[in-house]
């Protein structure tokens, strides 16, 4: 299923994660009234931590004030899923999409958001795949390199996936990525065997392969740092 009309891409850069939220909840807004097309929004994040709506708190292993010394933020949202983290080297992207006028429902539109993490990958020689039953995101062999966490308000998506290219593992220490136990979190950098391109190029890899699965025709981009 493809979809239908056109997507704006928004490069962003380095964004915090407060000001990406609220972005993401202005735009869900407009597109639900129909102002503005289908928006993808690539961007990363400072270390931050996120919690879910699945969310146990024992599954953030550190306190308030050690994420403050840490120099890592802490947000709970209304996306699916339970804790994850965020952080430079981690290519994020949000979609705005309307999938009432795709005609993809939540779960191939879940399916989609998974093969776009498992092609980017293929591009640079690992063969991921999908988690077991009740493992969220993508896998290499047992260790995660990408991240899925969405919500749907009206038809509308917003939050989405994370996938990492050389984030600093030793944050993943300080959660149980997902509410998952005894998995290794991974990366691109640490996985492929193959000499990486710049992080841009890696970036641009990932947005082409999100336009590639979902068939959209009609792109438009846009580079802004205004947050």
């Amino acid at each position: 299923m493809k979809l239908r009309g056109g997507l704006e891409v928004w490069k962003m850069g380095i964004v915090k994660y407060s000001n990406a939220l609220k972005l993401q909840e202005e735009l869900v807004k407009k597109r639900q009234m129909r102002i503005i097309p289908d928006i993808l929004l690539s961007l990363q994040h400072p270390p931050t931590y996120t919690l879910g709506k699945r969310r146990t708190d024992h599954n953030l292993l550190v306190s308030q004030t050690d994420l403050e010394n840490m120099g890592a933020e802490l947000h709970y949202t209304e996306r699916g899923g339970d804790v994850t983290f965020h952080g430079p080297h981690q290519a994020i992207l949000y979609p705005i999409i309307s999938l009432r006028e795709s005609g993809l429902g939540a779960r191939r539109y879940v399916e989609n958001l998974e093969d776009t993490m498992i092609k980017l990958a293929s591009v640079y020689g690992i063969q991921a795949q999908r988690g077991m039953k009740g493992e969220t995101g993508v896998w290499v062999s047992n260790r995660k390199i990408g991240a899925i966490g969405v919500r749907i308000s009206s038809g509308i998506t917003s939050h989405g996936l994370a996938f990492n290219i050389d984030p600093d593992l030793t944050f993943f220490s300080h959660i149980v990525p997902c509410g998952i136990l005894d998995k290794e979190v991974t990366s691109l950098r640490k996985e492929s065997q193959m000499t990486l391109p710049e992080e841009n190029v890696i970036t641009d890899s990932f947005v082409d392969c999100f336009i590639d699965v979902f068939g959209i025709q009609d792109v438009t981009y846009k580079e802004t740092n205004s947050l």
